[in-house]
């Protein structure tokens, strides 16, 4: 039997807080975006801390074409939520973790002597959805190939920046186990983001089934420790359970769009195909971390909405977001210079691939000359790289740039070899 009273009675008190008390209406009526009660619902939802907007994004933009139009903000994960809970209650974490080392690969047989629930839900959680596509997949891992530099520049640096100006998103991290060790932290997050751009990601030998599978666990694990933290529900903008399907998609968001956004911000030629296979490969990642399809967009119009309502409004500067940018880009300062003196052009890299209104959250400082350096050249980098202009017309300096970018691409890469996806079964040690 599943140990979750804990966790449905802060979900409930979390809706009641928020909408008050349901006088025999059910959650599901109270929620509905196009009833008036749900409108003033939600509206109340988007006037808390993190100003979140009214949910409008509509069902029928998304991957499923339809849906029951719930704000995503209170919709988690129950299954494996329920799950992970009974696996932590029972102590049967240490368990899991040893058995799982051993799982690998995508084509790989779940390890034998799992609890018959984990089994259960992995062996379900494992298969890709039925729209998925492996033309389209294929056609991604070579657009990942081939774009490669570019985006993991972006989901590396530019996604970790993003990161660190989402504020549930910056003290969950801070909060949490991993929040104690950042190389590890690095680490973990590097496997599964640079997997997806890996060319045999979904291939039988690939292994982002795997680490996607691992991830919606640890989420659910979370979910059940991080409302024990004294820290985290000091900060939690009165929020009662972490990573609901929203957080997820602002995940999504600070990767996948803002990825595609730059990509076109910096006229990289994208073919039709690649455009698609590209998003595709998010959606299908998005299904296999235990988003509903009703919250996948179809489109990237559809996604640049969602992102607009879901993530743009929701950044701002935070004491633990601040903390974890320096960290960060100290972390790659050391990679490329002895005792991090290149930090000015590390800094300067990152104010760059993110602008200034979240350098200034991340209180990332401005350096003037690096800046000035990187937004001259940065356009001829690309153009030599695209083969649109020759060699002779890239100033030297630019080759300054494109070689941090390289080490700080390759931090990335190397932080996850060697490591492993595991579940928590604590918060932060001294998160009081």
């Amino acid at each position: 039997m599943f140990h979750c009273t804990k966790l449905e009675n802060l979900r409930a008190e979390g809706l009641k807080e928020e909408f008050g008390a349901m006088d025999g209406l059910s959650r599901r009526k109270m929620l509905m975006a196009g009833g008036a009660l749900g409108a003033v619902g939600a509206w109340g939802a988007a006037s808390t801390a993190d100003a979140r907007s009214l949910w409008t994004w509509a069902p029928a933009a998304s991957i499923a074409g339809t849906g029951e139009g719930l704000d995503p903000e209170w919709v988690w994960d129950d299954e494996v939520d329920r799950l992970m809970a009974s696996v932590i209650d029972r102590g049967d974490v240490p368990r899991v973790n040893g058995l799982l080392r051993a799982w690998t690969r995508n084509d790989q047989e779940l390890p034998a002597g799992l609890p018959q629930d984990v089994h259960d839900f992995m062996q379900k959680s494992r298969q890709l959805p039925y729209w998925a596509d492996r033309d389209k997949l294929e056609t991604a891992a070579e657009f990942n190939k081939s774009r490669g530099f570019y985006l993991n520049l972006l989901n590396g640096v530019g996604g970790g920046m993003l990161s660190t100006a989402i504020p549930r998103e910056a003290r969950s991290v801070y909060y949490s186990k991993g929040g104690a060790d950042m190389e590890d932290r690095v680490a973990k997050t590097s496997l599964l983001g640079f997997a997806i751009g890996d060319l045999n990601a979904y291939r039988p030998d690939g292994d982002v089934i795997v680490h996607a599978v691992k991830t919606r666990m640890v989420h659910a694990a979370v979910r059940h420790l991080l409302p024990q933290s004294p820290g985290w529900t000091r900060t939690g903008d009165g929020q009662k359970i972490p990573i609901s399907q929203a957080d997820i998609m602002v995940t999504w968001h600070s990767l996948a769009t803002y990825a595609m956004q730059k990509l076109v911000e910096w006229k990289i030629p994208i073919s039709q195909a690649d455009s698609s296979a590209y998003l595709h490969v998010w959606q299908v990642t998005a299904h296999m971390l235990g988003v509903r399809d009703e919250y996948i967009p179809a489109t990237w119009d559809a996604a640049n909405a969602q992102s607009k309502q879901v993530l743009d409004p929701i950044l701002a500067s935070t004491k633990e977001g601040v903390e974890l940018t320096d960290i960060l880009l100290g972390q790659l300062a050391e990679q490329t210079s002895p005792g991090g003196i290149d930090r000015p052009l590390v800094d300067a890299l990152a104010r760059f691939l993110v602008g200034d209104r979240i350098a200034d959250m991340n209180g990332i400082p401005e350096e003037a000359f690096w800046g000035k350096v990187i937004a001259t050249v940065w356009p001829k980098l690309i153009a030599f790289r695209e083969k649109l202009i020759p060699l002779p017309f890239v100033p030297p300096l630019a080759w300054t740039i494109d070689e941090a970018a390289r080490q700080y691409i390759l931090f990335y890469l190397t932080k996850g070899r060697g490591t492993r996806i595991e579940i928590p079964d604590t918060n932060r040690p001294g998160s009081s």
